[in-house]
C-alpha cells in the first residue's frame, strides 16, 4: 500500500478534503480480550487511536481534534478510516506509515 492512496495532500483543491472533516457519532475502542485486528501488535495502536477521539477524552471528537485545539487523530474522517482500515487488515510483519 502507498501512502499517497489513502491521503489528501496539502496542495489537493478537492473539496472532499473540507467535507470529510466533520462527523456525528461517537468513536470508542473495543474492550476486553476480543481482537478487531489480526493480532495484538495492530490491535494496540488501533485502540490507541480510538481511544483518542472518545468523547470523554477528545477536545472536539466530531472534527478529529483531539487536544490543544488543532491536534488532530488524523487529517480528516477519509484519512482516518483508510487508517482503521489499514489496522485492521495488517500483517504482524508489515508496517503502516502515516505521514
Amino acid at each position: 500500500m502507498i501512502a499517497e492512496d489513502f491521503f489528501v495532500t496539502e496542495n489537493n483543491q478537492d473539496l472532499k478534503q473540507n467535507w470529510t472533516r466533520h462527523r456525528e457519532g461517537v468513536v470508542r475502542a473495543a474492550r476486553g480480550t476480543q481482537l478487531t485486528a489480526k493480532s495484538w501488535m495492530t490491535e494496540a495502536p488501533l485502540r490507541m487511536l480510538m481511544n483518542n477521539l472518545d468523547p470523554e477524552v477528545a477536545e472536539n471528537p466530531n472534527e478529529l481534534v483531539v487536544y490543544g485545539g488543532i491536534g488532530r487523530a488524523a487529517r480528516n474522517w477519509e484519512c482516518y478510516d483508510k487508517i482503521v482500515e489499514s489496522l485492521t487488515q495488517l500483517n504482524d510483519d508489515e508496517t503502516l506509515l502515516v505521514q
